[in-house]
């Protein structure tokens, strides 16, 4: 899902409807995008399938890298030349909505959205009561081992609760070998913030509740505890933690070559672990969010994505737009049922939201281990909170997390920044 650098072109087309009349007519349609070269091509394949009977129009998809999209969307795609289209992550809408940046999706396409998308993906695409993309890919997180590793260590199993956890983290830290039981992720903030959030919902936390942080509580104080004694100890070593929206670096690295036992990450690095595993990928295996002392069951958070219109862009644009966006998501586009954007998704490793996809890729979904580790924790995930200041509160937070990894301040008072600090952005924003 987050590695890129491409531009592609092919066409396409649409027929709009412009006073009332139909009217074939040129748009010129561009798809901005951070998925990596082989994901566009599969794009720009769908993109010429689409083109076997809408002749005219000429779509352009645009990649740049996970960490550039946000600002290249606000600084040339809210534009009237900016790009038509966008893929986004879902809690930037709010602040895109906001800013009149993004088109609401029209009344029929959106019953079409609710009939055909879980509620709770729905509302992650909606702000202020309107609808403003089409959702498509779903993301979990759960806890991936080394079996290998464990093996080695004598763990039969992967560890249910926070003290299992902790003991399997002893196990599996050797200092003489340079491995580390457990693998946390720094200078990416999704990355710092989700596992972190998974261990804080599988302990009965929170991080926002009706739009006002609660990291103030005694669920979320165990939690930043947790973090500190996995540091203190030595069982999780920063210095091994680098990463970004890529996977790039040594936090990837270090699971690769089996030098860290766990890690907590979303199911959509499925392909960048195979890529550089090989067969060593057999090695790997998930499991449930362990549980903390204040939780009832494994959670995990999950978060969605979405494609989104220009609202700048010209009528004729965007009805060409979305007419393209809803033959990608429709069971018409992809084989067997399927939507093209599900078997894109699907490629990568990639939990398509739709429920139609979900049903057509069903065999392969149980099929894939790996992934199976994600769809059963699924249904007892909690969405990351959509709110206003989204990006501003996790990158805060990613700030007081790492200092936390780094030994800069302790787990009390990581929690009193972070509460403080979430207090203040999140009501600035909402005003």
């Amino acid at each position: 899902m987050h590695y890129v650098r491409a531009i592609r072109c092919l066409a396409g087309v649409a027929t709009v409807l412009v006073s009332g009349t139909a009217l074939t007519q040129a748009a010129e349609i561009s798809f901005l995008t951070h998925w990596s070269p082989d994901t566009v091509a599969m794009l720009d394949a769908a993109i010429a399938k689409y083109g076997e009977t809408h002749k005219d129009d000429t779509i352009t998809v645009r990649a740049v890298p996970f960490g550039d999209l946000l600002t290249t969307l606000r600084t040339s795609g809210g534009g009237a030349g900016g790009a038509t289209i966008a893929g986004i992550y879902d809690a930037w809408l709010p602040d895109l909505a906001k800013d009149k940046l993004v088109a609401p999706v029209a009344a029929e396409m959106a019953t079409a959205v609710t009939a055909n998308w879980p509620a709770g993906v729905v509302s992650a695409a909606t702000a202020g009561g309107s609808l403003y993309g089409i959702p498509n890919e779903i993301d979990v997180y759960a806890l991936n081992y080394n079996k290998r590793l464990f093996a080695a260590a004598g763990i039969t199993e992967p560890p249910k609760t926070w003290e299992e956890f902790l003991a399997d983290a002893e196990k599996l830290t050797d200092k003489s070998k340079g491995q580390q039981g457990f693998g946390m992720i720094n200078s990416w903030a999704a990355g710092v913030l989700h596992p972190f959030a998974s261990l804080l919902v599988s302990n009965g936390g929170d991080l926002v509740v009706d739009g006002k942080p609660v990291l103030d509580s005694k669920q979320a104080k165990e939690t930043f505890e947790l973090y500190e004694k996995l540091i203190t100890s030595g069982f999780s070593d920063p210095a091994m933690a680098t990463a970004d929206a890529n996977t790039a670096g040594p936090f990837l690295d270090n699971f690769v070559s089996g030098k860290t036992g766990m890690i907590i990450m979303a199911n959509w690095w499925e392909s960048a672990l195979k890529a550089g595993m090989g067969g060593a990928f057999a090695d790997i295996a998930t499991a449930p969010i362990p549980v903390g002392p204040s939780g009832d069951k494994a959670h995990s958070i999950s978060y969605s994505w979405m494609t989104v219109v220009n609202a700048q862009a010209s009528a004729e644009e965007q009805a060409a737009a979305w007419s393209f966006l809803d033959w990608l998501n429709g069971p018409e586009s992809g084989p067997n049922g399927a939507s093209a954007m599900g078997e894109i998704l699907m490629s990568m490793g990639i939990l398509p939201s739709r429920t139609s996809d979900a049903k057509a890729f069903g065999d392969r979904l149980s099929g894939d281990a790996f992934l199976a580790g994600y769809t059963g924790p699924l249904s007892d995930a909690k969405p990351f909170p959509v709110v206003l200041g989204g990006q501003e509160f996790s990158e805060s937070l990613q700030q007081t997390l790492e200092a936390l990894q780094f030994g800069q301040v302790t787990a009390a008072e990581a929690q009193t920044n972070a509460q403080t600090d979430a207090t203040e952005i999140l009501g600035r924003n909402a005003k």
